[in-house]
């Protein structure tokens, strides 16, 4: 059916609300939000309208939808989420998509300080985001030396006095509380004040360490003394990261350089009035976008996301919707946000740093950058060439990989690539249920049917579907792709990437044919990393399942099944195929097994959950 935007456009309500346009592929090419509908789409077809960006956009729009919100503010939450979700060609859009690592204080009995790589919706506590990974690792390896913590993964109280110490007690890295000797409110005192440690409140720790060593060296306890010296000396390395100060506030300082399309943001995070770190983020923007448009784009999808918001943004210059945004920030937060373009003092001399850096990296990597893209564009251009695809937008790429030694752990991978580069924080990783022994093929199709129901179910890690889909395989392991895609009425293009004999990159498998690429090419260069990235994704999650079944099993994974039961399911059906064939009634008839249990185990192999 023919749009008649024309006719649409004068059926537009004056409420607050969000607008999509498309163009004729159905894509959506932009999406914007509006306090009165109907003025504001209206104007993009106006025939005084002479903004070469907006020019360039209304000849691409073939139809265009609109959602009514009940306030402006809904509106903009939902035009946030939407360019997030979508990333529509002519909005100015965040490139980068880097997960940033936290320290995580864990919920359960004897709480663990652990490295995360991002924040999970669970109760424990994080604190973070670190722009250095290292600067947390090193932090943590300074917590652990400070503070006696368990590392282990035990599951208290089931697991008390199940072991002897583990290593951490014998080199002194751990009071064994798992063996009741450290009382579990002396253990708590220590992580309490390792929190505070955390969060910077950490005024008495270099004195207390240097009474110690001081005492030590008087007992001629000369070992224990050299141990505290470098306790201090790693101590005063990490907060000598953290000296500059700025007041006692946390706040977020933005500064941005631009160069024809590309938009590099620069932000200092301050904490505690300290300088904690700092990053860059490249944009994707027009030439025809304004400073305050670009700063306000920037700022609600990077802050859509942050685990923290501080109290003060401080800005080169004033973004577009600036009141808006602000109450947008406060209501995420729960507290006033403000927004500050600071004239001089203190506050104009940081924003001027972070400006001359942005400048800087801009200068020193932008033309880097440029080529990178370049690039990907070209790979991308290759692959849709050679396989004849060029109706269709590669933008998103998947690749998966089965790993296993004679079928003993059988694991899948998925890598993700998003404009020819890597994108890391889509990675997932698969431990095969329903398959049993080395059987590649049954275990594509598992891997990829549980993918495809999570995207189904909404899943918020499972958002997107991949424009084409790799397997490392031949036949054999496309056929079970499409037998996945077509059982959940998908349909989307699959290739196997072929090795030669010396198991290096030969080609690709599209269709029946073998697809040969140029090996100088950059199409041919891309699919060998994706190649190689998927493999090695696979081993690593591999060897490390080979090293925790040391003392775990996948049945420690099922609701219901704690050590007691996983020991008598072992004894009494021998291995793990004979668990996962075994029937409802076999499971309940097990020694340690009642009917809730057995239908926990059972349905967690059969029914691939």
């Amino acid at each position: 059916m023919r749009f008649d935007i024309q006719g649409e456009l004068k059926n537009l309500p004056p409420r607050p609300g969000i607008y999509i346009m498309k163009d004729e592929n159905d894509t959506i090419i932009y999406v914007g939000k509006a306090g009165n509908l109907k003025n504001r789409v209206r104007s993009y077809f106006s025939k005084s309208q002479n903004d070469l960006k907006t020019l360039h956009l209304v000849k691409r729009i073939s139809h265009f939808e609109y959602l009514v919100t009940d306030t402006e503010n809904e509106a903009f939450i939902l035009e946030n989420n939407l360019i997030k979700l979508h990333r529509p060609k002519f909005n100015i859009r965040l490139k980068d998509d880097k997960a940033y690592p936290y320290a995580k204080i864990t919920s359960e009995r004897l709480p663990r300080i652990l490295y995360s790589h991002r924040r999970g919706k669970d109760k424990a506590k994080y604190y973070g985001p670190f722009v250095s990974k290292q600067n947390l690792r090193d932090l943590l390896d300074l917590v652990h030396r400070l503070w006696p913590l368990r590392r282990c993964r035990k599951l208290f109280p089931r697991d008390f006095n199940k072991a002897r110490p583990c290593l951490n007690h014998h080199i002194g890295q751990c009071r064994a509380p798992c063996n009741r000797l450290l009382n579990e409110e002396t253990y708590n005192k220590y992580v309490k004040e390792a929190e505070m440690f955390i969060q910077g409140k950490d005024v008495n720790v270099s004195e207390r360490l240097t009474r110690e060593m001081d005492a030590a060296a008087e007992n001629m306890e000369f070992e224990r003394a050299a141990e505290l010296r470098d306790t201090i000396a790693a101590l005063r390395g990490l907060r000598e990261k953290q000296k500059v100060e700025a007041g006692d506030d946390d706040r977020d300082v933005i500064a941005m350089a631009i160069e024809k399309d590309e938009a590099l943001m620069q932000v200092y995070f301050v904490r505690d009035g300290k300088l904690s770190g700092r990053e860059h983020y490249i944009m994707a923007v027009a030439e025809t976008d304004s400073h305050g448009d670009i700063l306000a784009a920037f700022i609600k999808q990077f802050y859509s996301e942050a685990a923290f918001i501080p109290k003060e943004l401080t800005l080169i210059s004033p973004p577009a919707e600036q009141k808006e945004i602000s109450v947008w920030l406060s209501g995420l937060t729960g507290r006033q946000v403000t927004i500050t373009v600071p004239q001089k003092g203190e506050k104009r001399a940081m924003v001027n740093l972070a400006q001359t850096n942005a400048e800087l990296t801009m200068s020193q990597f932008g033309g880097h950058i440029k080529k990178e893209a370049e690039r990907n564009s070209q790979a991308l251009a290759d692959l849709a060439e050679a396989l004849k695809l060029s109706d269709i937008s590669l933008t998103r790429i998947e690749a998966y990989d089965i790993s296993n030694i004679q079928g003993y752990e059988s694991v899948g991978s998925m890598i993700v690539f998003e404009n020819g580069k890597a994108k890391n924080s889509d990675y997932r990783k698969f431990r095969l249920r329903a398959v049993i022994g080395p059987d590649d093929y049954a275990g594509m199709e598992e891997i990829l049917t549980r993918r495809l129901k999570r995207y189904q179910d909404n899943h918020e890690s499972f958002g997107k579907l991949p424009d084409i889909i790799f397997v490392d395989g031949g036949k054999g392991q496309i056929s079970a792709v499409e037998k996945a895609l077509r059982a959940m009425g998908k349909s989307i293009p699959v290739c196997g990437m072929v090795k030669d004999d010396r198991h290096r990159t030969r080609g690709l498998l599209f269709r029946g044919e073998e697809v040969l690429l140029p090996h100088h090419g950059e199409g041919f260069k891309l699919v060998t990393r994706i190649q190689d990235e998927a493999h090695r994704f696979a081993l690593e999650y591999h060897k490390k399942l080979r090293a925790d079944t040391q003392v775990r099993s996948v049945l420690d994974d099922i609701p219901g099944i704690g050590a007691t039961r996983r020991k008598e399911l072992l004894k009494h059906f021998k291995n793990m195929e004979a668990i996962r064939g075994a029937s409802l009634e076999a499971l309940s008839a097990a020694p340690s097994m009642n009917k809730k249990a057995a239908e926990s185990v059972h349905n967690f192999f059969k029914g691939g959950k």
